[in-house]
C-alpha cells in the first residue's frame, strides 16, 4: 500500500479533519489562559483536537489536543506504528525475522527511512520574524511568562557534531518575562542528567557555547520523538523518520545549526553553558507550580516559520492530561523491550495519575532460594536497583515491586490489583528499603531541597500474609483530632484533622503514632493522613496524586511500633505516611474564575464549544 505523504502539520491536519478527529474554532480566543482552559477541558471530555483559527494578539494559528485520545494518536500513525513495533520485536528477537520473513521484510522500509537526510533548504527557510511574534500561550494564572509547551529541542556534541549524534527532547522553554531580553534570549528548563545535559556538559569541557535549535509543528512523529526514552547515543531524527515513513529532511550549514526543514517554526540560537537566569514559575505535570530557579538561556539568533505555519501546543496540570497518551503510546511500543534492557524485569509502570515520577510500579522475578522455607524479597532488590538506574527512571520517588512468581497474570498497569497484591504480602518489618540525601525530580517539592530528597523502594514477595480492612470498625478509637476517616481500598484508610506542626519531628502525629500494635488501627496497612480525607479517598486517582506527590519517603513515612535495627527502618504495625500540604510544597494550580465563565458562555447553546464540552 502506497502511503499518503503527509509531511507537514497542516496535511496532518486536513486527514485528522477527513477523519473527524478535529474541530475549527473561527471566534477569537485568548492565548493567556483561555486556550489552555479550552484545551484541559476539551481533553477531559475524550474531545476532538481544535484548530483556533483566530488567536488574540498572534496571526498565527493554533492546534490543541492532538494526542489527546489513543483512538487518534494510533490514526495519525496508522501507516508505520506496525512496521514500527515489528522493528522493536526484530530487535527483542532476531531470529523471529527467519520465523516470519514476510512480515519482516515489510518492516524494510521502515529502517530505511530512519537516517535522516541532509538538504540545502525547505519551507522552513521561507520567512523570519521575532519571538514577540509567535503565540505567547499562558496557560495557568501564576506562571512567569509565555511558554512553549510542544517544543522539539535539537542540540549537538560540540567536540562530535552532526545529525546522527545529535540530541532531540522536549524540555520547556518560556519564551517571555523574568530578566529575559525580549526577542533575544529565551529560558530552556532541563537536567543536567538528561542527553542535552551531556552536551552542555562537553561545551563546558570545551570552553565554549554549543548550538540549540528548537523546532515547533512539522510532521506529529517529531513530536512523539522528542519525549521517546530511546538508547544513549541514538539519534530521535532516527526514531522520527520511522514513525513518519520518511527520512527527516534536515537543513545543515557549516557552524553546525541544524533545522527542520518541515517544522512549522524554528529558533535558532546558542547557549552559554556558564550562564543562567531565572525561569518559570511554571504549573507543571504534577499538578503544582515549579518555582523560579535559574536555568540556561538561549541567545536568540533567528526565529523562522513556513509559509502556513501553525502552532501545536498542549497543557500540562494536575494528571491525567493530554500527555498521558505520551505515557500510553511509548509504552505500546517501547513496553515488549523492557525485558531485554533491566534483566529479570517484566513490566514497568510510570503511574500517570501520581505525577509519573512519584510513583514506579514493576513486576519482577524472584528466583534466588526458590527451595528455601520462607519466599522473601532478594532479586526484585536488584531488580529495583537497576531500575532506579535506567533514565528518566532514576527519577521514582517511590518504586514498588512485586514477584512475578507469585501471579504470573499480575500486571502493574491494574493500579488496583496491584495495590491489593502487594498489601497482602509486604511485611513493614523486612521490606521497605529507603536511599536518602539522593537525586529525585526537579519539579518534585517534597524534599529537603532542590533536586534533593529520598527515595522508597518497597518490595514483595511470598504467600499471601495479611487480610485487608474494606471497612472502619465501629470502635476504631483514633485520635480526637481525627475529622474524617474513609477507606480508599482494602488495607488503605485515609484520616484528616490533625494539625501540621512543623517545629515537631512527627508533624503532629504522636497520638497515633502512641497506639499500640494491637489497636484495631492495624487492621489496615497504611494510614494516609491528608488534609482532606473525603477527598483524598473518593477516586484512586485523587488517592494517588494525594498521597505520592505530597511527600518525601525519609521525611513523612512513619509507623506504630516503628524500629532502627543495623540501620534497617521499619514499623510492626500500621505504616502512616504523611501526606498534608508542608509550607516548603509548591502551590496547587488553580484556574482563574473568570477565564472559567468564559469558557462556560463558549460551550453554552449557541457557542462555538457548544457539543464538545
Amino acid at each position: 500500500m502506497i502511503m499518503p505523504q503527509r509531511r507537514s502539520l497542516a496535511a496532518c491536519l486536513a486527514d485528522l479533519k477527513r477523519g473527524n478527529h478535529l474541530v475549527e474554532i473561527d471566534v477569537p480566543i485568548d492565548p493567556h489562559l483561555q486556550a489552555a482552559e479550552i484545551q484541559r477541558r476539551v481533553y477531559q471530555v475524550g474531545g476532538p483536537a481544535i484548530l483556533f483559527r483566530n488567536v488574540i494578539g498572534c496571526r498565527f494559528p493554533m492546534v490543541s489536543n492532538l494526542f489527546g485520545t489513543m483512538e487518534r494518536t494510533r490514526y495519525m500513525f496508522r501507516h508505520t506504528l506496525d512496521a514500527v513495533r515489528q522493528l522493536v520485536a526484530l530487535k527483542i528477537d532476531p531470529a523471529s525475522g527467519m520465523k516470519q520473513p514476510l512480515k519482516s521484510l515489510a518492516s524494510v522500509p521502515t529502517a530505511l527511512s530512519m537516517l535522516p537526510r541532509r538538504v540545502r533548504s525547505g519551507p522552513i527557510c521561507r520567512h523570519q520574524i521575532q519571538i514577540e511574534d509567535l503565540p505567547q500561550l499562558v496557560s495557568w494564572p501564576n506562571d512567569g511568562g509565555a511558554f512553549i509547551t510542544l517544543p522539539q529541542v535539537y542540540s549537538e556534541d560540540v567536540t562530535q557534531p552532526g545529525l546522527m549524534k545529535s540530541n532531540l527532547g522536549m524540555y520547556r522553554v518560556q519564551l517571555s518575562g523574568n530578566e529575559f531580553k525580549p526577542n533575544r534570549e529565551i529560558g530552556l528548563h532541563y537536567q543536567i542528567h538528561r542527553s542535552i545535559g551531556v552536551h552542555h556538559s562537553k561545551a563546558i569541557g570545551a570552553g565554549k557555547p554549543f548550538r540549540v535549535s528548537i523546532f515547533v509543528g512539522g510532521h506529529p512523529a517529531m513530536t512523539l520523538a522528542a519525549v521517546m526514552p530511546l538508547p544513549e547515543g541514538m539519534s530521535e531524527l532516527m526514531f522520527g523518520g520511522a514513525l513518519a515513513g520518511h527520512r527527516i529532511p534536515m537543513v545543515t550549514s557549516k557552524d553546525h545549526s541544524a533545522m527542520y526543514a518541515e517544522a512549522d517554526f524554528c529558533i535558532v540560537g546558542t547557549v552559554d553553558p556558564e550562564r543562567q537566569l531565572p525561569e518559570g514559575p511554571f504549573g507543571d505535570h504534577l499538578g503544582y507550580y515549579s518555582l523560579k530557579h535559574n536555568f540556561p538561556v538561549l541567545n536568540v539568533e533567528a526565529v523562522y516559520h513556513r509559509p502556513g505555519a501553525i502552532w501545536p501546543f498542549t497543557v500540562v496540570g494536575r494528571p491525567p492530561q493530554e500527555d498521558t497518551a505520551f505515557g500510553e503510546i511509548i509504552h505500546e511500543i517501547t513496553g515488549p523491550i523492557i525485558p531485554t534492557v533491566i534483566a529479570g524485569v517484566h513490566e514497568v509502570h510510570a503511574v500517570d495519575a501520581a505525577g509519573v515520577h512519584p510513583l514506579l510500579l514493576a513486576v519482577g522475578s524472584e528466583r534466588y532460594v526458590p527451595y528455601a522455607a520462607e519466599r522473601k524479597p532478594q532479586e526484585l532488590l536488584t531488580c529495583a536497583n537497576a531500575i532506579l538506574g535506567q533514565g528518566q527512571l532514576s527519577l521514582a520517588k517511590y518504586l514498588i515491586i512485586a514477584a512475578h512468581e507469585d501471579d504470573p497474570d499480575l500486571r502493574c498497569h491494574d493500579i488496583a490489583a496491584f495495590f491489593q497484591h502487594v498489601l497482602k504480602r509486604a511485611d513493614w518489618t523486612r521490606d521497605l528499603h529507603f536511599q536518602t540525601r539522593t537525586t529525585i525530580d526537579t519539579l518534585d517539592y517534597t524534599g529537603t531541597g532542590f533536586n534533593e530528597g529520598s527515595k522508597l523502594v518497597i518490595a514483595a514477595a511470598g504467600p499471601e500474609r495479611f487480610e485487608l480492612a474494606n471497612e472502619i470498625p465501629a470502635t476504631l478509637g483514633l485520635p480526637s483530632r481525627v475529622s474524617a476517616a474513609r477507606v480508599a481500598m482494602p488495607g488503605v484508610l485515609v484520616i484528616s484533622g490533625l494539625k501540621y506542626e512543623q517545629d515537631r519531628p512527627d508533624r503532629g502525629l504522636a497520638e497515633l503514632l502512641a497506639l499500640p500494635v494491637e489497636h484495631a488501627v492495624n487492621r489496615f496497612r497504611i494510614v494516609v493522613v491528608a488534609d482532606d480525607a473525603t477527598f483524598s479517598a473518593a477516586t484512586l486517582n485523587n488517592f494517588l496524586w494525594t498521597t505520592f506527590t505530597r511527600s518525601d519517603p525519609a521525611a513523612d513515612l512513619f509507623g506504630i511500633g516503628e524500629f532502627i535495627e543495623q540501620k534497617h527502618w521499619g514499623c510492626r504495625g500500621v505504616l502512616v505516611i504523611d501526606a498534608r500540604v508542608k509550607p516548603h510544597h509548591a502551590p496547587p494550580l488553580v484556574e482563574d474564575p473568570e477565564v472559567t465563565r468564559s469558557v462556560d458562555e463558549l460551550a453554552a447553546p449557541g457557542g462555538p464549544l457548544h457539543g464538545i464540552l
